[in-house]
């Protein structure tokens, strides 16, 4: 066989071998993308899953509400599974299942140079938390990491009664980066620096 014939071979077989693996990989991925519990029962995050993982995970976990924190793709269309086309629209989805769907766009922030001041989207999550019927939630926001991140660091400092630097600390352990998880980051400071819950100690409303 000549060089360049083994050299074709020798790709086609790494291929098969490599190709499998990754593809599983990524289909499961994408499947549940970051799902994680926050607090079994009442609290739920993720990245933006496929439609098949979505209606998985709301059955199986008895979702109540859905918070979708993306203000680019207030409703998403979903593929029902990884590279497949797109499928059906969140919200049509959690209508089908029963289930309340919300979207904030936490992104933005109210004052250019006043990061100190709580965004009003704090209040309107609250008052979501804050609703018994609200529970079991799920957030998640494209990644699963930043946006979603950020909110769940409340949501243990207010409900949960965790300082700061355990929620930080959560939050960098899932992801978000410990550069990025810092002064350097405008929203942190803003979002959880600043954050004081309503009540000491915190605990369930």
């Amino acid at each position: 066989m000549p060089g360049w014939g083994r050299w074709v071979l020798s790709l086609v077989v790494v291929a098969l071998v490599a190709v499998p693996p990754v593809a599983l990989f990524r289909a499961n991925y994408a499947h549940a993308k970051r799902f994680r519990e926050v607090t079994p029962g009442r609290f739920y995050r993720s990245g933006q899953m496929t439609a098949g993982g979505f209606r998985e995970t709301i059955e199986r976990y008895g979702i109540k509400t859905v918070l979708n924190l993306q203000h680019e793709n207030p409703d998403p269309h979903m593929p029902e599974s990884w590279l497949g086309r797109p499928a059906v629209l969140e919200s049509d989805l959690c209508k089908q299942l029963g289930v309340r769907y919300v979207l904030m766009t936490p992104d933005v922030l109210p004052q250019p140079n006043d990061v100190t001041k709580q965004p009003a989207v704090v209040t309107d999550y609250l008052k979501l938390l804050d609703d018994p019927a609200s529970y079991p939630i799920l957030i998640h926001c494209k990644a699963g990491l930043h946006r979603t991140g950020r909110l769940t660091a409340i949501y243990r400092m207010e409900y949960e009664g965790w300082s700061t630097g355990d929620a930080l600390r959560e939050l960098r352990d899932n992801g978000y980066g410990y550069a990025m998880a810092s002064e350097a980051d405008d929203f942190i400071i803003q979002f959880v620096k600043h954050y004081a819950p309503r009540r000491p100690g915190g605990g369930p409303k």
